[in-house]
């Protein structure tokens, strides 16, 4: 047999040495996924605790602890609209235990209101949608006003007489409000407040006409009589709220749809086996029973496990650019 070459013989040990010092790298990354997760999971939410984001992040948080066998911490990260917690997130390890559990506001609005917010859709991982809670529009029991149809002739015949509120500048709440001027063809002021309890406050106090909640938020005023519902925001009446009609309903609202969404994510560049399980995870937890029996306690529609949530997302932002167009919010 003719000796093998000594170049030859140089070239094939580098490459035996190259590809083993391959393996070496990547056997321990493969093995930390197949292992995943080994340790506690921090779930950032972008809100104070006690909002409709942080009961989503605790309700989620319990079911994928139970079904992963590891502690999901809630880490409560409040201001600048969620986008602070977002932010946390997107500059995080892609090791899968640091995720998010965010909302319409930081995930899709906020970069299109304001020039600071860096990060994108591009920047998560998307593991799946939770759910949605419709928004309410509201009036003030000074205005006489009974029902959607009161509410667009008395605006309309009073062109920037009336204000409404939301809970801020750029919120999901403030964006159904400028659809609903927007497709009724009104003529109102917006007042923004910092947080709902002002918002609230005034409405029952009779100091401002007609305001925007998320239906969760604003179902003990109704219930109470403190405000007298006009119509939710969805296509369709919410399940929790059959009594109350969807402003839809109406023809000049017959185009309202806008909802305020949860969404579980995680860092850009999360491996594919630790997706892959918390796809799962999620999926499980979403066709859990008493999982939608406490969604639907607090006012929420559960997501179906297979939606498609990048999908959704990028509808999501087309829509919500329509409306900031319209409302000139982001000049």
């Amino acid at each position: 047999m003719r000796p093998t070459p000594p170049t030859l013989s140089r070239r094939l040990a580098a490459a035996l040495i190259a590809g083993g010092l391959t393996l070496l790298c990547t056997a321990p990354a493969a093995a930390q996924e197949a292992a995943w997760p080994a340790k506690p999971i921090t779930l950032v939410v972008g809100y104070p605790p006690g909002g409709s984001t942080d009961l989503m992040g605790r309700l989620v948080g319990a079911e994928l602890s139970t079904r992963l066998g590891q502690a999901v911490v809630i880490e409560n990260l409040g201001g600048a609209g969620g986008t602070i917690g977002a932010q946390k997130v997107v500059g995080a390890a892609p090791d899968g235990y640091t995720l998010l559990v965010g909302s319409s506001n930081e995930l899709a609005i906020a970069r299109l209101i304001n020039k600071s917010v860096k990060y994108s859709p591009a920047n998560f991982t998307p593991v799946g949608l939770i759910g949605s809670q419709p928004l309410v529009l509201v009036a003030s029991t000074a205005t006489g006003v009974k029902n959607a149809g009161d509410f667009t002739d008395l605006v309309k015949k009073n062109p920037g007489k009336f204000s409404y509120g939301s809970s801020g500048v750029g919120t999901a709440l403030h964006l159904a409000g400028e659809m609903v001027k927007e497709q009724g063809g009104l003529f109102m002021t917006h007042i923004p407040y910092r947080g709902v309890a002002p918002l609230t406050n005034d409405l029952v106090g009779n100091n401002l006409e007609f305001g925007v909640f998320v239906l969760s938020s604003g179902l003990p005023h109704i219930k109470s009589g403190k405000v007298v519902a006009l119509g939710t925001t969805a296509a369709k009446r919410a399940p929790a709220t059959p009594d109350i009609p969807a402003l839809a309903e109406l023809p000049q609202f017959k185009n309202v749809d806008i909802e305020s969404w949860f969404a579980l994510v995680g860092p850009a560049g999360l491996p594919q086996p630790v997706v892959a399980k918390l796809k799962k995870a999620l999926a499980e937890t979403l066709q859990s029973p008493d999982f939608r029996k406490k969604m639907a306690a607090a006012g929420s529609g559960v997501a179906a496990p297979d939606a498609n949530l990048p999908q959704f997302w990028r509808d999501e932002v087309a829509k919500y650019t329509k409306i900031v167009q319209f409302a000139k919010i982001d000049e």
